[in-house]
């Protein structure tokens, strides 16, 4: 993976001031809520992501569903970059507050066997699961999985300090709480937080995955895991987050270079 030019983006980047110029953060919240909700199934457009958001202007074709997912994400996006302001503790009930707010409005109390399980309060799941042909760990695995991820996490995300040490530390929770899966529901957009929210400890920019790459990050899951080679999955998200940082670098650049009037 190319943790050098992550670096060298990374600079440019944060040289620049994106972060300062005004709407910006408000932009890039926007933009991270649209692709996380549209890799787990809304079919509303940026466009469309953004007018909800700002204006509270819902689509016609579009289900409520989607409306609330994406409200939902985004309050759950402005949750947890609020605690990463305070260094909030990673523990798992405050992974449980983030899934519960993904989940506010399109959760479901479910009956199981063994119990009843709230999707909108981040109760851990009480059964087994899978994804297409992808098998997660027992349910009676997953709390002190999660246990263990949370103090290992908490034990790094204080002592990291380079941009490769930061951006590999969150890639690698975002990785590592989607194999655990602990819910029934929401599991990718809360992994995605929780690796947005190391980030934001540390200030840096917020990684997105994109819509379009959709195939090729459920591909980089499912190697990394059948091939037990986490870094195919650092490989991915690196180069995510350098293209998401060349892209707003060059909007940034032509945008300077002003107007030009034709006639």
């Amino acid at each position: 993976m190319n943790w050098k030019e992550l670096n060298t983006c990374t600079e440019k980047f944060e040289s620049l001031g994106l972060s300062k110029i005004m709407d910006f953060d408000q932009f890039n919240r926007i933009a991270i809520v649209h692709h996380s909700s549209a890799i787990e199934g809304s079919t509303l457009t940026l466009e469309e992501t953004t007018l909800l958001i700002t204006e509270g202007i819902t689509v016609k074709g579009k289900s409520m569903n989607e409306h609330l997912m994406v409200k939902d994400h985004y309050e759950a996006l402005l949750f947890t970059l609020d605690k990463a302001k305070n260094k909030t503790d990673i523990t798992p009930e405050f992974l449980k507050q983030i899934n519960a707010l993904v989940n506010k409005n399109t959760g479901q109390k479910r009956n199981t066997p063994l119990g009843m399980c709230d999707d909108t309060k981040g109760d851990f799941r009480l059964g087994n699961v899978t994804a297409g042909t992808t098998y997660f760990v027992n349910y009676d695995k997953v709390q002190p999985m999660a246990n263990e991820l949370c103090e290992k996490l908490q034990s790094k995300i204080n002592p990291v300090k380079t941009n490769e040490e930061i951006y590999q530390l969150s890639f690698d929770a975002h990785y590592y709480l989607v194999n655990i899966h602990p819910w029934f529901d929401g599991n990718g957009r809360t992994s995605r937080l929780l690796m947005n929210f190391i980030q934001a400890v540390h200030q840096k920019p917020l990684s997105i995955v994109f819509l379009e790459d959709k195939p090729a990050y459920i591909k980089a899951l499912n190697d990394s895991r059948e091939k037990n080679d986490i870094d195919i999955f650092r490989k991915f998200m690196t180069e995510q987050h350098v293209k998401y940082m060349k892209r707003e670098i060059e909007k940034y650049e032509q945008r300077n270079k002003g107007i030009h009037f034709l006639f």
